[in-house]
């Protein structure tokens, strides 16, 4: 890492994807060291920016600077299954020239390879330790790690690296509770330029600063992200406070117009009474309805430009005043009766993951959470409910039209090359599309947003282009079960999503390690997967108290 200070300079940046839709447009930003939280909309920019500055996209205009090494952790990690530890680490080489000195093969290539780094395993097994990746060891294969692990992992590669600018893009996606506590220590000893995209609050309370990326630009706020609130609620209480003043002066001007208006028709016709009577000379009468006239249009003009002035400063009042859209809808179609049976499995072993014991039952409209440690077989779990993988042993039955929303909107879920539309038409057959246009209105797709192929949308986006798909199906799902749904989200979609679930009234099975989002749904069973025991009851407070327990 370098002792000089390290930047990161954007100029005059823009980028659009191919189909012609821009991201940004003549962008500025310098961001220094220290840790940066970057947030924004869902379809700003955010992940696209991180992109750019880690070389991976090429800006259409402008340019890009950074002195020194640059660090990057993408939101969608994909390791090649195959590698070993040591070779996703990048120590591979260094390690297996070591072992050869040691085993008596000092060749200037060997030496070559280990260069100074003549510790490198013991740095990788103590960085792995620190992010509690001490029992995968360096000879295991990517293949054999959870996708928790694999962040981690790819994270521990970062660290070894030492890179002057570090870059990550919703890093706790996929992690458990300890593990995010791993990543939130890593992320606080960080002592470089580190830019980080989240939606996760307990990681943004750990930056120094807010850079909030709003209709192309970037507006700072010192301190976390609580601080960060507190300065918006001011601004907006300022900004609303505006408004009011400003419609107010909108409404004065528009009397004062009128009241003009008036007088200026009682002067006319007084003037045109006297014109008719001819009480006084007709060159006398000509030069003071000349007069008249002149002030008239004096007046208008004076009036009417107040006007527009106050009404140009009531938009701008209005612009500063933020309304992130919420989605809006009814699904009465999803509705359950109480006591219901909705899913029931028995003795049941998922193709991964441990086996579950005794006999399950999901009923009515119950919401429960599904928790538990990276690796402790939820996916698998919730794949093998949905029909998607089949179980060792044990039978499974769902008891009402079902739908699944997987962590990765693969292909089953979304085809990248249709619209919008088409794909929600993939799963409303029956549907006009004037109906189904109208009903992705209520999740923020109106207009030409709605015929975008997914492929062009923003992590957020497609997410909501897929529940859209799944709650607007025929049959209407009456049992919905989603594997981590706030993964990608920013913080408004998380906000949206839970109002999209508060108006489904069916049953949910939700596996999650956001806490905060799973109370905010009004869970009202806690289940726990453990890896060696199985299934079992549990509450908010023990999952909470986990996360500090080792």
């Amino acid at each position: 890492m370098s002792l000089v200070p390290t930047f990161v300079t954007c100029s005059a940046l823009s980028f659009d994807w191919p189909d012609g839709t821009p991201v940004l447009d003549d962008f500025q930003l310098t961001v220094g060291p220290g840790r940066t939280g970057l947030i924004g909309l869902n379809g700003s920019g955010k992940s696209t920016l991180l992109r750019l500055i880690a070389g991976e996209l090429t800006p259409s205009a402008g340019q890009v600077s950074v002195a020194g090494t640059i660090g990057y952790l993408p939101q969608n990690l994909i390791l090649d299954t195959a590698l070993r530890v040591d070779e996703a680490l990048g120590i591979h080489a260094a390690r297996t020239a070591l072992h050869a000195i040691e085993a008596g093969e000092a060749t200037e290539a060997n030496f070559a390879a280990v260069g100074d780094d003549w510790d490198v395993e013991e740095r990788a097994l103590a960085t792995l330790d620190s992010l509690g990746l001490a029992r995968i060891g360096l000879d295991r294969t990517v293949g054999e790690l959870s996708g928790g692990e694999g962040v981690l992992l790819r994270l521990a590669a970062l660290l070894l690296a030492r890179p002057d600018v570090l870059l990550l893009d919703e890093p706790t996606n996929n992690l458990d509770l300890r593990a995010r506590r791993r990543l939130y220590a890593a992320v606080e000893s960080w002592s470089g330029v580190l830019v980080v995209v989240s939606h996760d609050r307990e990681l943004l309370e750990r930056v120094d600063q807010i850079a909030d990326l709003r209709d192309g630009e970037v507006r700072w706020y010192g301190g976390n992200f609580t601080d960060y609130e507190e300065a918006l609620a001011t601004e907006q209480e300022a900004a609303e406070r505006m408004v009011r003043v400003a419609e107010a002066d909108v409404q004065r001007q528009k009397r004062e117009l009128a009241d003009a208006q008036m007088k200026l028709a009682r002067r006319k016709r007084y003037g045109q009474k006297m014109w008719d009577t001819k009480r006084e000379p007709k060159i006398v009468m000509g030069a003071r309805k000349r007069a008249a006239q002149e002030s008239a249009g004096k007046h208008r003009i004076m009036h009417t430009e107040k006007l527009a002035d106050a009404r140009e400063r009531l938009d701008q009042a209005v612009e500063a005043v933020r309304d992130d859209d919420e989605i809006r809808i009814e699904l009465p179609a999803t509705r359950v009766p109480p006591g219901r049976r909705v899913l029931s499995f028995g003795d049941l072993h998922p193709a991964h993951g441990p086996a579950i014991a005794g006999e399950w039952e999901l009923r009515g409209p119950e919401r429960i959470a599904l928790v538990g440690r990276n690796g402790s077989g939820k996916t698998s779990l919730l794949r093998t409910v949905a029909g998607l993988l089949a179980p060792v042993s044990g039978e499974v039955s769902a008891h009402v039209p079902a739908r699944f929303l997987p962590q990765r909107l693969d292909a089953d879920v979304l085809d990248d090359d249709r619209s919008v539309v088409e794909n929600v038409a993939r799963y409303a057959p029956h549907a006009t599309n004037n109906v189904i246009r109208a009903r992705l209105a209520h999740f923020l797709f109106r207009g030409a947003r709605a015929d975008r192929p997914v492929g062009t949308l923003s992590g957020g986006e497609r997410f909501r282009a897929a529940l859209a798909a799944l709650l607007l199906a025929e049959p209407a799902p009456q049992l919905l079960m989603l594997d981590e749904p706030t993964n990608n989200l920013d913080l408004a979609s998380v906000r949206q999503l839970t109002g999209a679930l508060e108006a489904y009234e069916g049953a949910l099975l939700v596996a999650s390690h956001d806490v905060p989002f799973l109370e905010s749904l009004g869970i009202t069973r806690w289940l726990l997967l453990d890896g060696r025991a199985g299934l079992r009851p549990t509450t908010a407070e023990e999952v909470r108290e986990s996360l500090w327990l080792g």
